[in-house]
């Protein structure tokens, strides 16, 4: 069985180049229209509400982070564990792990929206809402909070979708998702004057026609047959997929503390400048809407050739493995630095898409966008390598490096700049904390090369 599998399965035989572009160009095109939700509202909340409900957006960041922190942990687990099993001629195993995955993502979503609806108002506290800010939050997140299921189907959807095979149907969903969104957000917003209200509907709105999509391709799957008993939760097969998502899980969750640290601080700092709080608060968060989008296009390519990592790791096909892993790092490489040529050249032409504001406004959005991506080339170093040790199934060194960058670096360079030179130096902290995760990522995958892949190699012509 294991032999017939790797023969039909074009993942262990199609040419690299060629299976790269086909696994990586739909996952791109995923998560930059993932991250369009969120640049979109921007733009248009900034156009028709202003700088206060950008703001707002960006407060409730931190919840829908925990909630795709979660979702992540199994749909990216289970998608390794999915990829892996397969290599090996087990599409039994393979369809578990998927079974389990809808359950616990199911269970996830619908216990998340109930206690985020519960205790909105003293979260929306913690993650930096102060003074006019508050309502706005209030009304975008009371919204946004009723979509978390949804959220948590289409994150794991599209993850074991991709291993599969498919990973133009994870594109599709996305994709009818982010249209629903563009074309529902300037309705509600501009013509109904539903304000941030309005921005969070189109947005549950695309989120739910995704999930429906994804649930119909969930329904057909052409590598593994889902049973009832499937769905049953397993110890070990949940314990195997949390490990292997681990590293996306903290990743993500590390992400949710920067950015209440960071708006805590924004508002700490900013009320000591000309800036005041409300104004570092929006120009930051369209810095890391703007940030997002590009980094996606590295996220995407690292995630879409996830399955073929793990497929020709799991049949010890190592030359594939290798040759795949060093495309995804160059090209990542190579958009990241084009995106900082931009982000320094062109910061005011990007800022002026959500909105014009005073000049103090201008004067901060463009030091964010000059000062905090400064090194955002290094991104793909740590981002690549720490879902590449993902992929082949070794969880620790993939969960050490997800969080070196946010947890080791970022949070002190956030509290020792930001003392040291107040709002200014806070920004900072970003070039510092991407410039040492880039350098241990390399070096850590230097060190584990070897031991990866042991002497004896299977070399495939790919």
């Amino acid at each position: 069985m294991s032999t017939e599998t790797s023969v039909v399965n074009p993942l262990g035989t199609e040419r690299i180049g060629k299976l790269a572009v086909r696994y990586a160009v739909p996952s791109i095109i995923s998560l930059v229209v993932n991250s369009l939700y969120n640049m979109v509202d921007q733009v248009f909340i900034g156009q028709g509400v202003g700088y206060l409900g950008n703001a707002a957006t960006n407060v409730i960041m931190p919840i829908t982070l925990i909630v795709m922190a979660v979702s992540m942990l199994f749909g990216s687990g289970a998608s390794a564990y999915m990829s892996l099993h397969l290599g090996k001629g087990d599409p039994d195993k393979a369809a578990k792990g998927v079974g389990n995955m809808i359950t616990l993502l199911v269970g996830g979503g619908i216990l998340f929206t109930i206690l985020f609806e519960l205790f909105l108002e003293p979260l929306c506290w913690l993650f930096g809402a102060r003074g006019e800010v508050v309502p706005y939050a209030l009304d975008y997140g009371r919204i946004i909070v009723l979509g978390f299921l949804f959220v948590a189907i289409d994150i794991g959807g599209e993850s074991v979708i991709r291993a599969d095979g498919r990973p133009k149907d994870g594109m599709i969903g996305l994709m009818i998702g982010c249209i629903t969104n563009v074309i529902l957000d300037p309705l509600f917003i501009f013509v109904f004057h539903w304000g941030v209200k309005g921005a969070a509907w189109a947005t549950i709105a695309g989120q739910i026609l995704n999930a429906v999509y994804y649930i119909i391709c969930m329904r057909r799957f052409q590598t593994i047959r889902l049973k009832k008993e499937y769905f049953k939760l397993e110890s070990h097969v949940t314990g195997r997929i949390i490990a292997l998502g681990a590293s996306s899980f903290f990743t993500q969750l590390a992400s949710t503390v920067v950015v209440a640290v960071q708006n805590n601080l924004l508002v700490k700092y900013g009320a000591l400048s000309v800036y005041g709080t409300d104004i570092p608060m929006a120009a930051f968060g369209i810095t890391m809407k703007t940030s997002q989008l590009i980094t996606s296009i590295v996220l995407g390519t690292a995630t879409g050739i996830q399955p073929i990592l793990g497929y020709n790791y799991g049949s010890k096909q190592y030359d594939r493995v290798k040759q795949t892993f060093k495309i995804a790092l160059g090209f990542g490489t190579a958009i990241m630095l084009v995106a900082l040529i931009i982000f320094q050249v062109f910061p005011e032409m990007i800022v002026n898409l959500f909105g014009q504001e005073s000049e103090l406004y201008m004067e901060f959005a463009v030091k964010c966008f000059r000062v905090y991506l400064a090194a955002c080339f290094m991104i793909p170093s740590s981002m690549v390598i720490s879902i590449f040790f993902q992929a082949i199934g070794k969880p620790v060194p993939a969960m050490a490096l997800s969080l070196s960058r946010q947890v080791v670096f970022l949070l002190p360079a956030l509290f020792i700049l930001g003392s040291i030179g107040g709002i200014d130096w806070l920004l900072r902290a970003g070039p510092t904390a991407d410039t040492l995760a880039g350098i241990v990522s390399l070096i850590t995958v230097i060190a584990y090369w070897k031991k990866i892949f042991g002497k004896s190699e299977v070399k495939v012509n790919g």
